[in-house]
C-alpha cells in the first residue's frame, strides 16, 4: 500500500493530467556495484508507524516507484546496514559501492541536496567528534582522562546542537529542519524543543512529520525538568509491585536501561559508583528495564552488581512507564528531588557525580 497524496489542479496542464488520472510519483533507480542478488527493504514513515516495501536486487540494480505525500526521510535496509535519504516526488538516482553504503550518492531529490549541504557545513565538527570517539578505549580505565574526554565530547555535542538549532531557525519551512528537530526530540528537553517547534512555519507543522513531532513534544512536556515525577507501579525482580512514590523524601535517579543495551551496561559501573558514594546521604537508584526476557534481565543485574531496586513489565520499548516518560532511546535517566520534582535529565559519567556532589555534599 502506497502513501496517499492529494493534489489540487490549478493550471491547464495540471487539469489535463488530472483528467487523465495521472499522479506525480517518486521513482528510485539504483545501481550499486558489488551488491549481491537479494532483496532490500525501503521503510517509509506513515502515521505513527512505517510502511515497508520489499525491493528485489539483480546485478546490483533495483528500482522502486511510489507516492510521497511530502518530502520525508526514508531508510533503505541492506543485508548488513541501512542508508537514509530524503524521498520526494521526483526521479531519484542512487549510485555507489556495496563496500561503502554509507557513501552512496543520491541525486534528483532537492531535499536530500539540502541535507548534504547542511552536513557539509558541520563536517569539521562531526569529523573531530568521530576522532574523539575513537580514543575512548585509551581513556576508559583512567578516571581523570575519561572525565576530560567526556567534557570534550559534550563540547562537540553542544556545537553540533547549536548548528542544528541555527539551521532550524533559519529554515522554518524545510523538511530537513523537521528531520533535525525530530532527531533532537529523541532525547531532548521539552522547553528548547517546544521553542524551536514554534519557530517552524505552519506549513511544516501541519505535515505528517510535523504533526507527529508536535505530539512527541507534548509527551515530553509531562516529563520535563521542573515537572512533578510521573508516578507508576511496576513489579520488581520477584514480581512484587513497587511504586516510585514509595521513595519520596529521597533523591532518586530513575534509570531506564536494558540488558541488551551496550551503552547502558557501560554506564552501570558509573551508576554503581554514584550509588555507593551517596546511598547513605538520602539518595537511591530505581532501575526500569526495557527487557523482554526476564532471564537476561536477572543475569545482567547479577553480572553488573546492581544492588538497587529494579523494575520491569518485560514489554521492551512498549514498557508502560517508558511510554509515559517518552523514552525513545536508552540509557535515559531522570533525577527526582525529595519533593518529587524532576530536577535533571540524562546525567552520565562525571556529570552525574558533579550534580550529586552539589546536592548532597
Amino acid at each position: 500500500m502506497h502513501i496517499r497524496s492529494i493534489f489540487v489542479c490549478l493550471s491547464a496542464a495540471a487539469i489535463s493530467a488530472c483528467s487523465q488520472g495521472k499522479k506525480q510519483q517518486a521513482t528510485i533507480t539504483a545501481e550499486i556495484t558489488g551488491l549481491k542478488d537479494s532483496v532490500i527493504y525501503i521503510s517509509i514513515p506513515v502515521a505513527d508507524s512505517a510502511k515497508t516495501d520489499t525491493i528485489p536486487v539483480k546485478d546490483g540494480k533495483f528500482t522502486w516507484t511510489g507516492e510521497a505525500a511530502e518530502p520525508v526521510k526514508v531508510f533503505l535496509m541492506f543485508p548488513t546496514r541501512f542508508a537514509d535519504f530524503f524521498l520526494e516526488n521526483s526521479d531519484i538516482h542512487i549510485t555507489g559501492h556495496a563496500d561503502s553504503l554509507d557513501k552512496l550518492k543520491v541525486t534528483g531529490s532537492a531535499s536530500h541536496d539540502e541535507l548534504m549541504a547542511y552536513q557539509a557545513s558541520i563536517k569539521s565538527i562531526t569529523d573531530q567528534e568521530r576522532q574523539l570517539y575513537g580514543k575512548y578505549e585509551e581513556v576508559q580505565k583512567n578516571d581523570s582522562a575519561k572525565a576530560a574526554w567526556e567534557e570534550e565530547v559534550a563540547a562537540f555535542r553542544k556545537q553540533r546542537r547549536t548548528a542544528m538549532m541555527n539551521y532550524i531557525t533559519a529554515h522554518p519551512k524545510s523538511p530537513v529542519s523537521l528531520s533535525l528537530l525530530s532527531d533532537m526530540a529523541v532525547m531532548g528537553e521539552y522547553k528548547q524543543l517546544d521553542s524551536l517547534y514554534r519557530m517552524l512555519d505552519a506549513s511544516a507543522q501541519q505535515t505528517a512529520v510535523g504533526t507527529r513531532l508536535g505530539k512527541r513534544i507534548a509527551i515530553l512536556k509531562k516529563s520535563a525538568i521542573g515537572e512533578p515525577m510521573i508516578d507508576f507501579t511496576q513489579p520488581d525482580v520477584n514480581g512484587k509491585p513497587v511504586k516510585l512514590s514509595d521513595f519520596k523524601g529521597k533523591y532518586v535517579l530513575l534509570d531506564f536501561w536494558a540488558s541488551w543495551c551496550g551503552p547502558c551496561r557501560a554506564e552501570n559501573p558509573n551508576v554503581l559508583k554514584a550509588y555507593n558514594t551517596y546511598k547513605d546521604k538520602n539518595f537511591t537508584v530505581v532501575g526500569v528495564s526495557l527487557d523482554e526476557s526476564g532471564e537476561k534481565w536477572h543475569e545482567a543485574i547479577k553480572e553488573d552488581g546492581m544492588p538497587w531496586i529494579q523494575l520491569s513489565d518485560l514489554k521492551g520499548f512498549r514498557n508502560e512507564v517508558a511510554s509515559q516518560y517518552g523514552i525513545q532511546a536508552i540509557p535515559s535517566t531522570f533525577l527526582v528531588s525529595p519533593e518529587g520534582i524532576i530536577i535533571a535529565k540524562d546525567l552520565r559519567g562525571e556529570a552525574l557525580h558533579k550534580k550529586l556532589g552539589e546536592l548532597l555534599n
